[in-house]
C-alpha cells in the first residue's frame, strides 16, 4: 500500500463527540506501520493556548504518541481565520510529505475544511466600529431581530445559522456592510470542483478524501455531549474559565470565549444563571453545535460516512480507511 503515491493527505472529520481523536490515534497507529503520521488540528477552539478543559484538547500522552500541529498556536486574545488556516495547513502538508510522513487532518471545523477544499475569497478584516455598531443594535433589538435582518441580505447564510447564534450573524452583517457581498458568496467551491463532488470525488479536493464519523442516532450523540460536559465540569473548567477570567484583557465577545462551554461559565462567573443552569445551556449549546457540523457535514456529499454510533465504528474506519488507500472502496 504505497500511500504516499496515493494521496497527499487524509481527512477524518464528524461532529463533537463523534470520537474523532480515538479514530484519529487509531489511524495513526495502523498506518504508521508502514509510514508516519502527523496529525493537524482542524478546530478553531484548541488553537487557543491556556483553554485546555473544555476544549477536549488531546492529552500530552496522545500528543506524545502522534506529533500534533495547530494546537496551542493563538494566545485567546487572539483570532485566527479560515485563511490563516488554509496557509498554515497548506505548508505544514508541505513541511510534513518532505519529511516522509502523512498529514492526517482531524476535527469538527467545518469552514476550515470547505476553505481548504473548495478555497475561500478574501473576506473583509473585523472591523470594530462595524461591530461596536451590531452590538449595540443586539442590546436594544436582540440578536434574533438581526437575524432576521440578515435573511433578507444573506437567507443562505441565515438559514444554516440559529437566531442566537450572535457570533455568526455578527460576522455575516459585517461583511454585508463592509465589502456590500453576502458571506455565503465567499464560499462558493469552483465550477470544477463541484463537477467533481458531483463524480463522487473523494472530496474537494481528489488527493485528500474524507472521512466522516456520524451517528445515525441522534440521542447517542445527545448522551455522549452530556456525558462529555459533565466531565469537564468535573475536571475544571470552571477553573479554568476564572483564570482565563483573571488576566483581565478577556472578554466575553472574543472568538475564544464565545467557544461552546467557555461562553456558558463565563455567564456563570457573571452570577448571570445557576449551576444547573449552566450545565443546561452547555450541553443545549454543544447540541446546537454538532446539528450545524453535520448539515455542514451532507454539503459534502463525496465524504466516505462510517456511523460513529455502531459498536466497532473505530475498527470500521480504520478498514474504511485502509479499504480506500487500496483503492478497493468506491471513490
Amino acid at each position: 500500500m504505497p500511500v504516499l503515491d496515493r494521496i497527499r493527505a487524509l481527512a477524518l472529520a464528524g461532529p463533537t463527540a463523534s470520537g474523532k481523536t480515538a479514530g484519529a490515534l487509531a489511524l495513526a497507529a495502523v498506518i504508521g506501520r508502514q509510514v508516519p503520521v502527523e496529525i493537524i488540528s482542524v478546530d478553531s477552539a484548541l488553537v487557543y493556548r491556556g483553554m485546555d478543559v473544555g476544549t477536549a484538547k488531546p492529552t500530552p500522552e496522545e500528543r506524545a504518541a502522534v506529533p500534533h500541529h495547530l494546537i496551542d498556536i493563538r494566545d485567546p486574545l487572539q483570532a485566527y481565520s479560515a485563511a490563516e488556516f488554509v496557509h498554515d495547513t497548506e505548508a505544514l502538508i508541505t513541511a510534513i510529505r518532505a519529511r516522509g510522513a502523512l498529514p492526517l487532518l482531524v476535527g469538527g471545523t467545518m469552514l476550515y475544511f470547505k476553505a481548504l477544499f473548495e478555497g475561500i475569497d478574501d473576506m473583509p478584516a473585523a472591523d470594530p466600529a462595524v461591530r461596536a455598531a451590531l452590538d449595540a443594535r443586539a442590546a436594544v433589538e436582540g440578536w434574533p431581530a438581526l437575524h432576521a435582518e440578515l435573511a433578507r441580505v444573506d437567507p443562505a447564510t441565515a438559514a444554516r445559522l440559529a437566531p442566537g447564534d450572535s457570533q455568526r450573524i455578527q460576522r455575516a452583517l459585517e461583511v454585508w456592510q463592509v465589502s456590500g457581498r453576502p458571506l455565503s458568496s465567499f464560499h462558493q467551491r469552483s465550477e470544477r470542483q463541484a463537477t467533481q463532488g458531483a463524480e463522487g470525488s473523494t472530496a474537494g479536493q481528489p488527493d485528500i478524501p474524507l472521512f466522516s464519523l456520524e451517528p445515525t442516532d441522534r440521542a447517542w450523540l445527545h448522551a455522549r455531549i452530556a456525558q462529555r460536559f459533565d466531565a469537564m465540569l468535573a475536571h475544571g473548567l470552571l477553573d479554568e474559565v476564572s483564570a482565563l477570567r483573571a488576566r483581565g484583557d478577556l472578554h466575553p465577545d472574543l472568538p475564544s470565549m464565545r467557544c461552546v462551554g467557555y461562553r456558558q461559565s463565563w455567564e456563570y462567573l457573571d452570577g448571570q444563571c445557576s449551576r444547573a443552569e449552566l450545565r443546561e445551556r452547555g450541553i443545549a449549546a454543544t447540541r446546537q453545535l454538532a446539528k450545524r457540523q453535520v448539515t455542514w457535514l451532507r454539503s459534502m456529499p463525496a465524504r466516505h460516512v462510517v456511523a460513529a454510533d455502531q459498536p466497532q465504528a473505530v475498527a470500521t474506519l480504520v478498514a474504511t480507511v485502509l479499504d480506500r488507500l487500496r483503492g478497493t472502496a468506491p471513490a
